[in-house]
C-alpha cells in the first residue's frame, strides 16, 4: 500500500484551533509561508480577538 499523502484528501492536512472561537482551521495554500503565525480562522474572529472567546 502506498504511503498516505494529501492527494486531494483534506483530512491529512494539518489543523490548529482558532484563538478567538476555538474552531479547527485546516492548512490553506495561502497560509503556506505563514502557517506558524496564523491565529484566526476569519476576519470576524481577528476583529473579535482572543479575549472574547
Amino acid at each position: 500500500m502506498p504511503p498516505v499523502t494529501y492527494k486531494g484528501n483534506k483530512s491529512f492536512l494539518p489543523t490548529k484551533p482558532c484563538v478567538a472561537c476555538g474552531r479547527p482551521m485546516s492548512w490553506r495554500r495561502a497560509w503556506r509561508n505563514t502557517w506558524d503565525s496564523v491565529k484566526y480562522c476569519s476576519d470576524a474572529c481577528r476583529r473579535k480577538g482572543a479575549s472574547h472567546a
